[in-house]
C-alpha cells in the first residue's frame, strides 16, 4: 500500500531538486546555445581530455548522479584552467534534459561504459533506452552524434537495436564520415576491460 507521507516527502525532494537544477544550468549556459554532454562523467577524466583536446569544441557539460564524483571531476576542471569551458553536475538524465534552457541544443553526446543492468527486470533502467533517445533527440541539433561506448556485448547488441529502430537517430556504419569515433582517451572502465564496443549514431 503507498504510504501518503512517504510519497509526499519524495515528491516535494524532488521538485526541489529540480527546481535547483533549472537555477543551476539557467546561470552556467546563460550564454551558451550548444553543449558536448557525458551522461555518466564518473571523475570527469574524458571530458576533461576531450575539452582541453578541443578548444573550439562546444561548452562541455558533464552528468552524475553520485555527488563525489562531480566534485572530484569539478576539482579536476579547475586544476585545468578549463572552468570557462567545461562544468560537471550532479545530476539524472532525464531531469537534466527536462530543465535544459530552450536556448540550448545538444552538439555531441558521451555515453561511456554505463551500468549494464544486465537482469532482464532490470533491463528498464538502462540508459540506452527508447525513452531517453526520445528525450536525447528533442534536444539535438540535427547532425549531432550520439557516442555510446561498452565492455557489455549484450547490452552493446540491445543498444544498436533500439538505436536502429528509432526514428530520429541513424546508425554511423562502416564508410559513413560520422562513423568515426570522435575522441580516443582510456578511461579507467576501458583500461579495465578485456575488450569493448561502440555505435555512432547521428540525429537525423
Amino acid at each position: 500500500m503507498e504510504n501518503p507521507v512517504r510519497t509526499a516527502n519524495f515528491l516535494a525532494e524532488r521538485d526541489a531538486r529540480i527546481a535547483a537544477l533549472r537555477e543551476t544550468l539557467g546561470a552556467l549556459l546563460r550564454e551558451r546555445s550548444r553543449i558536448t554532454l557525458e551522461i555518466g562523467c564518473g571523475h570527469g577524466h574524458f571530458l576533461t581530455a576531450y575539452a582541453e583536446a578541443h578548444p573550439q569544441a562546444p561548452f562541455c557539460a558533464g552528468l552524475d548522479l553520485i555527488g563525489d564524483r562531480v566534485r572530484r571531476a569539478n576539482r579536476k576542471c579547475e586544476r585545468a584552467a578549463l572552468g570557462d569551458r567545461l562544468a560537471f553536475v550532479q545530476a539524472e538524465a532525464v531531469e537534466f534534459l527536462s530543465v535544459l534552457p530552450e536556448h540550448v541544443a545538444l552538439a555531441d553526446v558521451f555515453i561511456l561504459f554505463p551500468d549494464p543492468w544486465p537482469k532482464r527486470r532490470h533491463h528498464k533502467h538502462r540508459i540506452m533506452r527508447a525513452e531517453i533517445l526520445d528525450r536525447l533527440a528533442e534536444r539535438a541539433e540535427p547532425g549531432a552524434r550520439l557516442c555510446f561506448r561498452t565492455d557489455d556485448r549484450d547490452y552493446f547488441t540491445a543498444a544498436r537495436e533500439v538505436v536502429g529502430e528509432h526514428p530520429r537517430w541513424r546508425l554511423a556504419d562502416k564508410g559513413d564520415p560520422a562513423a568515426s569515433w570522435p575522441f580516443e582517451y582510456a578511461t579507467v572502465f576501458q583500461q579495465k576491460a578485456a575488450a569493448h564496443q561502440s555505435l555512432v549514431a547521428v540525429r537525423a
